[in-house]
Parts: C-alpha cells; sequence; structure tokens
C-alpha cells in the first residue's frame, strides 16, 4: 500500500472537509471513517475501481445519502444536507456522466432552469436568452441559446449543464465521469472550461478512470479502496504505477494460498491453446467506448483482459458478445463474418457473455435455479419448443452436481443462494448451450476463496476441453493465474497483447500504469490503436 504523500507547504483553508465519513447499507460497509478534503481553487480526483466507496462519498456530500458517523464542513461550517437542492443552494453543484437537463428545452432554458426572468408575471424571454449568452460567454462558450439542447452533442450539453452550475453560484463543482463518452477535441474543449472555473476560484472535484486525462487536469488525488481511504497525493509527485497499486491492492496471500489449492488438486494451470483462431476481431470499435482493437481467441485459449475500469475491458467484451454493437470493424469465427446485433445471434454461434452485474443483467431472483439454469437454452430453441419436465430436471441435477451448487434442490429460489453459488448457477446456465466462446465478466467479483477456487478449476477444465475463455477481472493476480494470454488495456485502447509466460504482477501493473508494451525479455506488444473512438 502507498502512504499518504507529503502535503507540501501549507494549503488554504478547504472549502469541503468530511472527517470519519462511515456510511453502511444492510450488509455492506460502503465508506469505513474516511477523510476527504478539496480547497479552493483545486481540481481533485477521486480514485478507485468499482465499489471503492468514490460515488457513496458523492451522494454523502451532496445529501442523497445521510452518514452514519463523521462530520461534513463547507467553508469551515459544519452541515447536514438531506437532498440535492439543500447541496446545491449551499453551492455544491453536480454534473453526472449523464446529463440531468431536458433536451425538449432550449439552452436558454435549460441554464435558467427555476430561476427564468420574468416580466408582468411572464417568463422574459429576451432577458432569458441574454442572460444565457452571459453566463455560456463568462465560459467563453459560443453556443447558441435558442437551440434545444438535445440537438447538441453530449459534450455541448454537459458544457450546458456546467454552464448551469456555475450560474447558480456554486463554489464546489462536482464532475462524475464527464468524459466517458467524448472524444478528444470534445475533452479538450471541457478542460478549457475546467481550468478557466480553477482560476475563479471554483473547487472541482473530478471522478475518471481515463489515467491519462488525470494526471493532465488534477492537482491532487485521493484514493478510496473497498470503502476505505487509502490516501490523498499531490500529482506531481505520485507515479502512475504506485497509483494503480493504491487502487487495486495487493493481497495476496488469500490468493496465493488459493493458487497452491488449484494446483495441489490436480491442475496445471492454463492449457497450451490449439493453433487454431477462432475468433478474431479486426479494428473493432464503438463511439464514446471503445478505440478500434485487434484480438485474437484461439481454441481452447484463455485470454485474459487487464486494466482499470473504463479502460475497456467490458467494452469489448459486450460487443463480441452481442451486446452493444460496433460502430466499425469486423468480427470473424472460424474465418466466417459474424454480424451480431443481439445476444441471441451470439448464443446461435456459440458465443455466451456473463455480465459483472449478475443481479441485472443475470439471474432472476423470483426464478428457481432449475428456470434459471435452463433459460439460455430454452431461449435459444424458441418458446414454442419447451423442454420437458423430465429434460429440465435431468439439465439442473447435472449442472447442481458438476459445479457443486449448493441449494435445497432445483425448486429453491436463486434469491436464497449465496453469492458464490448464484454466481455458478449463472455459468450454468451458459455452459448449458455449449459455448464455444465463453465470456466471463468478473465472475468471481464478491464471492469467497472456496468458490472462486472452484470457477477458476473450472475454467482450467472448460479450457483443456476445448473451450475458449475471455476471462475479465479487477483482480490482476486472478488474470495472471489462468489466463494462457494477457491483453492489457487502458483508456480504450489496447496497450500490449502478451504471452503469459512468467509475467510478473508489477511488470503488468506497468503496463496499465503506462501503456508500454515492451518486455525486459523482447517481447513487444501492438501498441496504442491509432484512430477516431
Amino acid at each position: 500500500m502507498v502512504g499518504t504523500a507529503d502535503a507540501g507547504p501549507p494549503s488554504p483553508a478547504p472549502v469541503v472537509e468530511m472527517t470519519g465519513i462511515s456510511v453502511s447499507f444492510p450488509g455492506v460497509k460502503a465508506l469505513d471513517a474516511v477523510d476527504f478534503r478539496l480547497l479552493p481553487g483545486e481540481v481533485h480526483s477521486l480514485m478507485g475501481e468499482n465499489g471503492a466507496g468514490k460515488s457513496t462519498l458523492i451522494k454523502a456530500l451532496t445529501g442523497v445519502y445521510g452518514v452514519d458517523a463523521g462530520v461534513i464542513r463547507l467553508d469551515g461550517r459544519q452541515v447536514s444536507f438531506t437532498n440535492t437542492a439543500q447541496a446545491q443552494a449551499a453551492g455544491i453543484s453536480t454534473v453526472y456522466q449523464e446529463v440531468n437537463l431536458l433536451g425538449n428545452l432550449t439552452v436558454a432554458e435549460n441554464v435558467l432552469l427555476g430561476r427564468e426572468p420574468r416580466r408582468l408575471g411572464f417568463i422574459d424571454r429576451r432577458a432569458m436568452e441574454r442572460r444565457a449568452a452571459e453566463v455560456l460567454a463568462g465560459l467563453s462558450l459560443d453556443i447558441d441559446t435558442g437551440s434545444p439542447l438535445d440537438s447538441h452533442s453530449l459534450a455541448v450539453q454537459q458544457l450546458v449543464a456546467i454552464a448551469r452550475a456555475t450560474d447558480v453560484q456554486a463554489k464546489v463543482l462536482i464532475l462524475d465521469e464527464p468524459t466517458s463518452s467524448l472524444d478528444a477535441e470534445e475533452v479538450a474543449e471541457l478542460f478549457r472550461v475546467i481550468r478557466s472555473l480553477k482560476e475563479r476560484g471554483v473547487a472541482i472535484l473530478f471522478v475518471s478512470h481515463f489515467l491519462d486525462q488525470v494526471y493532465e487536469i488534477s492537482d491532487r488525488i485521493t484514493v478510496l479502496r473497498n470503502g476505505s481511504l487509502v490516501g490523498e497525493y499531490l500529482t506531481d509527485e505520485l507515479l502512475r504505477i504506485d497509483l494503480v497499486q493504491a487502487m487495486i491492492g495487493k493481497e495476496l496471500t488469500a490468493l496465493d494460498d488459493l493458487e497452491s489449492r488449484v494446483h495441489s488438486e490436480g491442475t496445471q494451470g492454463a492449457v497450451e491453446p490449439a493453433s487454431a483462431v477462432l475468433l478474431s476481431a479486426e479494428a473493432l470499435a464503438r463511439r464514446g467506448a471503445l478505440e478500434p482493437m485487434d484480438l485474437e481467441i484461439r481454441a481452447g485459449e484463455v485470454v485474459g483482459l487487464a486494466g482499470l475500469l473504463g479502460s475497456g475491458r467490458t467494452e469489448i467484451a459486450r460487443l463480441i458478445g452481442g451486446v452493444d454493437r460496433s460502430d466499425t470493424g469486423r468480427l470473424s469465427m472460424d474465418g466466417d463474418v459474424l454480424r451480431l446485433r443481439t445476444p441471441k445471434q451470439a448464443i446461435r454461434h456459440r458465443i455466451v457473455y456473463s455480465s459483472e452485474n449478475r443481479r441485472a443483467e443475470g439471474i432472476v431472483d423470483e426464478f428457481t435455479v432449475r428456470e434459471n439454469i435452463v433459460l439460455a437454452l430454452q431461449a435459444d430453441r424458441g418458446w414454442f419448443r419447451p423442454l420437458s419436465r423430465r429434460r429440465l430436471d435431468e439439465l439442473a441435477a447435472s449442472y447442481i452436481e458438476a459445479l457443486n451448487i449448493r441449494t435445497p434442490g432445483p425448486g429453491a429460489r436463486v434469491r436464497d443462494l449465496s453469492g458464490g453459488n448464484q454466481q455458478k448457477v449463472l455459468l450454468a446456465r451458459w455452459l448449458a448451450v455449449a459455448p464455444r466462446l465463453l465470456i466471463l465478466d468478473e465472475p468471481t467479483r464478491g464471492i469467497d476463496i472456496g468458490a472462486k477456487a472452484e470457477i477458476q478449476k473450472l475454467v482450467y477444465s472448460l479450457a483443456e476441453n476445448g473451450m475458449s475463455v475471455l476471462y475479465i477481472s479487477a483482480e490482476l493476480e486472478e488474470v495472471l493465474r489462468v489466463s494462457n494470454r494477457i491483453v492489457v488495456l487502458r483508456d480504450r485502447k489496447k496497450v500490449a497483447d502478451l504471452p503469459n509466460d512468467g509475467i510478473a504482477l508489477d511488470h503488468l501493473l506497468a503496463l496499465i500504469a503506462e501503456g508500454s508494451a515492451e518486455r525486459d525479455s523482447g517481447v513487444s506488444g501492438t501498441g496504442d490503436q491509432a484512430g477516431p473512438a
């Protein structure tokens, strides 16, 4: 773990100071005694992987969540907001990744929504457009105030949201993933506006998973991990590899024990894949999500995707799995071009995608274990060709036994199972359609060490029997453990494609942090992929 950096010369009094903030939900401690401060006229990046507590901290500050313990001060005064309106009235404005303005209204109407100038009881539209133009001009923005908001790009809409925030005299501006759907030119314009606000003394909390952007725009970085504070750092004193290590952590003991257990039970780790290319992606891209990327997966090969959240791991998996559609590029299987528009089409080609969000996109809480297991197979057959009850029972029983799913029986509600057993039910669903390519996105998140071992052993076994697996995990040791080959992504690009012939964890961290594809052994990756998003 990286220690907190020396704070350097005396800092001005913080505009926001959060001390000992704890927030709990049933069964989960989302924040545990976290300290955070935000200085006037600075850009402060809040960093951490999924589940680190970033969103919870922001929502505690803006009144969405109450706090169980701790104190929040604004300009030295203790505050306790119960909703976002109170926070905004006190000078804290938030611009989210999904712009929360009204697209059917004009730019001027959105900038002054709820504060429209009036004359004789009616809205004075000329005054409104004049005032909106002044606000936009203050940020050096040239936008037609009379045009509908939804006629503009997402980047312009976000700038309008920022303009609205500044017009309500914001002392603090929170930007939550503002660049996730922007191209390079749009990011540059956003950063120009951010710097302008910084010069005016506005304190800016910037949340992003793009390391290059964080280092370009921020003065200070706070890192959270698993709901706890790791440290606060001056950006120009924090090496990128140290930032990545702080975000991910290196809790190796349990994982090393797990690896010993897997190998001691007879598995030899990642197998040598067959030479035939099963699936090939050429310049596959989706605007705002992934830059043009090449990827090959061979029969019987486990390809691990390594990178931080937002690097493009899930985005490439969803394109291959037919969940999202690519804007450019070509996908081929056994040399034949695929045109996947839905997951059902992907399943027909025996490509299945197991989502990282098993609650929203995986298991069906109200269904039984049996119904969850056969769901994809029945959908592939068509609902007018129902499986017999005998066949349903046979399938459920075989997968419950094969995957060691701990359940009272196939008729039990899946919501009553543990997280690890729910994950096994989801795996059983996809294995039931006999896939040739299994895409696993965070298959071991939130489950215990024993269940992790069983799932990883299953991946070994599937690969040994010729199935190809695309494996995504935020736990880099896990990616190293199961993969024949590792593809490294950063900021929506592929930066390295390396055989897993003993890659050290530190080297993998360096690739993620810096994007260099060179290795000491002389093997080089593919480099950054050129071209627009």
